[in-house]
């Protein structure tokens, strides 16, 4: 299945989805890593801050299998 990148030059998007930075942060340029868990209806069923992302898909697939469960 194809997906869209999204550019999100005026920060729209970021702002939407909680993940900008605050002001004073050091890398307030910069937006965050985060991803989510989103149900068939569209619903974010949880948000990742990514921190390590080699052991990201692995929570994120138990989570998953959690939820099937």
């Amino acid at each position: 299945m194809p997906f869209t990148l999204l550019s999100d030059e005026d920060r729209s998007a970021g702002a939407a989805f909680e993940a900008l930075r605050e002001p004073g942060d050091q890398f307030a340029d910069y937006p965050q890593r985060i991803s989510y868990l989103i149900d068939a209806d569209g619903t974010i069923i949880k948000a990742y801050e990514v921190s390590d992302p080699a052991g990201h898909a692995a929570e994120v697939l138990a989570d998953l299998a959690a939820l099937a469960d």
